[in-house]
């Protein structure tokens, strides 16, 4: 950040802080002895790649430790508060109040039984802060700040009824319902378009100056935590590895675990052209048009995807994406138009289609923790599509699941009884490939499937990816907001806009200008690691507030 902070009271203070994990019937330390100061008004940046500590040192900030997890040691003062000895019941006044929290996953976090703005207020009011219609008035404000569509309305609809950007934007309004002292953002952006990032990163900027708040911000997108840090501390295992400005840990890294952080994306596989002659696609969209009841979502949207390739389909939230796959799969029948497979026309509903179109068009989800239950073992969840589509069971489906666990790079007999919370992050991911892979597809569709993942876990699933393709022959339709995964992985690339393609091509033609200007302005909006980043950007688009943002 470029504004220069008072380092006045210092709000949290924390000191050789040890967390122990229960695992195999003990105790072990996941963190150990981490330091760390913040003072009011000041963002603390926790970076590292998955497994390092950063979600459960913000939790701990907090007083709280999650399920399987303990604070063995250390102290934590908050605002003069030790948190390692207050009681529970005021911990629990503490949080939501004084300290708030913004999840990775706001899928996962919101009650899907309860209107939006319901449980933004329930704080405000339990904490009798503001009364109910008081409570509304003001999350109707912070969701016009986050530039929410139809600030008045957009809350009165329940999760399910917003993109999944739009509902992390929610969360994050929720936080700030208290205006707390606190508030630990835990991956906020991870699932936002660069557009809707570049509004949200502002915004959080802005209300953070503006009531003074501190925060500590966890992320593995770094270009992201230099627009909103002060301080970056670098996070490995459960211990610090540096800690510096953020200015001079972008110029001047000490360690050479950061800067093999800070080392650009490598993997980057050659672009394949489509194939001449009378190739015919393995999927044809063309010229389709969807709605959700009578609101029009996609227009004559058209593109094709050949036998080993991967087409990338961008754009911000709310562009289509997601629809479209949705028609693909036959979750959402088209009003117009027709999807092909093979040259041959799908049924539009998948009600209506065979058991063997069904397999054939496979998809990997965006979150794998909602995506996989935690209840059911790793051998279930991927031998039952084994067991559906192949007909398997006893030895033959073991093998079967063995098999494909091997290809995804996990060992059998240490992943095949485990549940998906025993699992990291990346390895969710590998499982839900696995699952994808069970019904033995031509075609599937990756819907941001690296975009929760640590830069290093998600060039290993980019890489496990373009192995599988190749081996297998896959086709891909790759859903995402993330250009740098585009120019890895993509082949053509597919840009859209409020439900329409508003360019399209070989990869490399679309990374070269002349662009639509649309797609000049994603391009443009790809945070770079520069702290002035951000506020050079919004200067030069002219806006001189946050709620300008989206309207440039």
């Amino acid at each position: 950040m470029t504004t220069t902070k008072q380092k006045k009271d210092i709000l949290l203070n924390i000191k050789d802080l040890r967390i122990e994990g229960y695992s195999d019937e003990k105790w072990i330390e996941i963190v150990h002895g981490i330091d760390l100061t913040l003072h009011r008004g000041e963002v603390l940046g926790l970076i590292g790649e998955s497994g390092a500590g950063k979600s459960t040192i913000g939790l701990a900030a907090m007083g709280f430790a999650r399920d399987g997890c303990r604070i063995s040691g250390g102290s934590i003062e908050f605002d003069g508060m030790e948190l390692t000895t207050t009681p529970e019941s005021d911990l629990r006044a503490l949080r939501g109040s004084r300290i708030a929290y913004v999840a990775q996953s706001a899928a996962a976090s919101f009650n899907p039984a309860h209107k939006i703005i319901d449980q933004h207020t329930e704080a405000p009011i339990q904490y009798r802060i503001s009364k109910r219609l008081d409570a509304q008035e003001d999350a109707m404000q912070l969701y016009e700040r986050l530039r929410l569509p139809n600030p008045t309305e957009i809350g009165f609809r329940y999760p399910h009824q917003v993109s999944g950007g739009q509902l992390q934007r929610a969360m994050t309004a929720m936080a700030m319902a208290c205006r707390p002292d606190l508030i630990i953002f835990d991956e906020p952006t991870t699932a936002l378009d660069v557009t809707t990032q570049i509004e949200v990163l502002a915004a959080i900027r802005d209300i953070v100056d503006q009531f003074n708040t501190a925060a500590i911000y966890i992320t593995h997108d770094l270009a992201v935590v230099a627009q909103m840090a002060d301080t970056i501390k670098v996070l490995l295992k459960g211990n610090e590895v540096e800690e510096a400005s953020t200015v001079e840990m972008l110029e001047n890294p000490k360690e050479d675990y950061t800067k093999s952080l800070w080392a650009v994306r490598s993997f980057q596989r050659p672009q394949k052209l489509r194939p001449g002659g009378d190739a015919v696609p393995v999927v044809s969209v063309q010229n389709i048009d969807a709605a959700y009841g009578d609101t029009k979502v996609l227009e004559d949207v058209s593109f094709d995807i050949y036998e080993g390739m991967t087409v990338a389909v961008v754009g911000e939230s709310g562009s289509g994406k997601s629809t479209t796959a949705r028609c693909i799969t036959g979750l959402l029948p088209p009003t117009k138009g027709q999807i092909l497979f093979k040259g041959e026309a799908l049924p539009p509903s998948y009600k209506n289609r065979t058991k063997d179109q069904l397999r054939q068009a496979q998809m990997i989800y965006q979150m794998a923790d909602t995506a996989l239950n935690p209840k059911v073992k790793i051998s279930e969840i991927i031998g039952r599509p084994a067991r559906f589509y192949s007909g398997l069971h006893g030895a033959a489906l073991k093998n079967r699941v063995d098999e494909l666990l091997d290809l995804i790079e996990l060992e059998p007999s240490k992943y095949y009884n485990r549940y998906p919370p025993e699992l990291s992050g990346g390895q969710k991911q590998r499982i839900g490939i696995a699952r994808a892979l069970a019904a033995e597809p031509t075609f599937i569709i990756c819907d941001e499937v690296t975009s929760a993942l640590d830069q290093l876990v998600a060039e290993g699933i980019l890489r496990l990816l373009d192995r599988l393709q190749k081996e297998l022959n896959l086709a891909y339709m790759f859903i995402t907001h993330d250009l740098a995964t585009v120019r890895s992985i993509a082949d053509e690339v597919v840009v859209m806009q409020r439900g329409k393609v508003v360019e399209q091509g070989p990869k490399e033609e679309m990374f070269q200008p002349p662009h639509h200007a649309y797609t000049d302005l994603l391009l443009s909006s790809v945070p770079e690691m520069d702290p002035n980043w951000l506020t050079t950007l919004l200067e030069e688009r002219g806006v001189d507030n946050v709620g300008e943002a989206a309207d440039v």
